[in-house]
């Protein structure tokens, strides 16, 4: 397939909804449906046996075999394994992505033939082992993941070209503000959008903060009122837990357009219709909008800007139609939030501009325009204070630094004719390690020979716009080749197995 043909593919791989787009061959961004129809796709996973259901059924499911159904697996990224043992068996949460993006890859080939380059949107406030997690589900999905980019950096992409600012040397600064509240994640990002270049100037947010919590709160409401009534909680039954989380998340659509709604519980023979005010659910989740309003201000005061400097509000993310969000934002910022971009849809339409962007430059044409991310997290290395014997956070690269960047730092070795050198990388604000994420490791070894106490290790980071990092090691004026290994990340034979399981495509030279 020559470089002409291959489609520029954008995927939102969401918490709750996931969603597919392509350029069409005009250069316009379009959503592609699903084999169901539909222009999102539920990020469930049920397992059958050997077999794993994706999407509407598996989201039908919940109501009566939930603990055979993953959910809001995006939350648990990065980690080991998913938090929940499904029919006995325990799932790294990328593998249960990998069958969401395998589901998307299916149901678009008959729509624009086979492909595999595509670039995946994460959260802004995603951090290192999470972005590799994330380009590892593309890989066992079968897929050729060219860029990882931010979310919100996406929807302002899609924001920018429905304002016709690609590509028209448009020199008059805009800045934007992304809020961006999804069903399992919030990000807010501040973006400048001149002369074609989109910039982040700052980034902030809460990857255990999303719609999936307003749900919640829901749920809570109506078991209150049938403990009230019946003086039993169905919580402690996970299907009548799992149809009452179905109730309460139509429910909360439905309280974004109309004052009230009714919930229906049953639960050991025992009925209820509950009906629930916005304004009681607004009060029960007052907190959560709160979380949201000081991270926006951090930002924005990170940012270096005032509200008085920002053109747009811009809404992203299926949450961010609740009234108390639009209500919340239009008091503290003194804007009416802008919804002019689709919502659901638009950080897949900006993901698939950016697959355009990378296509054409590999051809060798210039892009319509340029993207200036920033990292959301301080990259560090542990070591030791000199003074006090304890362990410290030595931070390399600071939080909300331009990417790309080639950053070093000096440290020293701490005994005569050290031989080796472990090199443990954590990402966070605080000096504390303890306070910090731990990202990996390398071990140098075969350090020169007779090296005094005190020698200067030169560590480097090699930091992308992606997020991803690699890291090389200078001893005595002299590189030394090492393998970074990260935390909880899958071995090349585990992810190749998989990839051969999920999507039945050759292994690659992916690493």
């Amino acid at each position: 397939m020559s470089m002409e043909n291959i489609p520029a593919v954008g995927i939102d791989l969401g918490t709750t909804y996931s969603v597919i787009a392509k350029l069409d061959n005009m250069g316009r961004p379009i959503t592609l449906v699903n084999a169901e129809g539909d222009l999102t796709t539920p990020s469930v996973a049920l397992f059958e046996g050997n077999e794993a259901i994706v999407g509407k059924e598996a989201l039908k499911a919940m109501a009566i075999e939930p603990m055979a159904v993953a959910e809001c697996a995006k939350r648990d990224i990065g980690h080991k394994v998913f938090h929940k043992v499904l029919q006995n068996k325990q799932y790294p949460p990328e593998v249960i992505e990998a069958l969401i993006l395998n589901k998307l890859r299916r149901d678009t080939i008959p729509q624009i033939g086979n492909f595999s380059k595509v670039v995946i949107t994460v959260p802004a406030y995603f951090d290192e082992v999470r972005r590799k997690a994330t380009q590892d589900a593309g890989y066992m999905a079968g897929l050729d993941v060219m860029d990882i980019i931010n979310e919100p950096t996406a929807a302002a992409v899609a924001y920018g070209y429905q304002q016709g600012f690609l590509g028209q040397g448009y020199d008059q600064p805009r800045n934007v503000m992304v809020y961006d509240l999804g069903g399992g994640t919030f990000d807010v990002t501040i973006m400048r959008i001149e002369n074609n270049q989109f910039i982040a100037l700052a980034t902030d947010g809460d990857v255990q903060l999303g719609g999936y919590d307003w749900d919640q709160r829901l749920l809570d409401l109506a078991v209150d009122a049938f403990i009230r009534e019946h003086f039993i909680d169905p919580r402690e039954d996970e299907v009548a837990r799992g149809r009452l989380w179905r109730e309460c998340e139509d429910a909360k659509r439905t309280l974004t357009s109309r004052q009230k709604c009714t919930i229906n519980c049953e639960y050991k023979g025992k009925f209820s219709r509950i009906e629930v005010t916005r304004q009681e659910f607004e009060q029960a989740t007052l907190d959560l909008v709160d979380r949201t309003r000081f991270t926006a201000e951090q930002t924005l005061r990170t940012s270096g800007l005032s509200w008085e400097d920002i053109d747009r509000v811009l809404l992203v993310g299926g949450s961010s139609r609740m009234p108390m969000i639009r209500s919340m934002l239009q008091q503290i910022s003194g804007k009416v939030p802008d919804a002019g971009v689709a919502a659901d849809e638009a950080v897949a339409q900006g993901a698939a501009l950016h697959a355009g962007l990378i296509l054409d430059q590999n051809m060798g044409n210039p892009g319509a325009f340029q993207i200036k991310n920033v990292n959301s997290h301080s990259l560090g290395v542990i070591g030791r204070d000199p003074q006090t014997g304890r362990r410290r956070n030595g931070i390399i690269v600071p939080r909300n630094t331009q990417l790309p960047i080639t950053a070093r730092r000096i440290f020293k070795t701490s005994k005569q004719d050290q031989k080796s050198v472990m090199v443990q990388v954590v990402e966070g604000e605080s000096s504390s390690p303890d306070d910090c994420t731990y990202i990996g490791q390398c071990t140098v070894t075969g350090l020169p020979p007779n090296l005094p106490p005190g020698s200067p290790i030169e560590v480097l980071f090699d930091y992308d716009p992606s997020g991803r990092l690699r890291v090389r090691v200078s001893v005595a004026g002299r590189q030394i080749e090492t393998e970074f290994t990260r935390e909880n990340s899958l071995s090349k034979e585990h992810l190749d197995g998989w990839r051969m399981f999920i999507s039945q495509e050759p292994p690659t030279d992916y690493c």
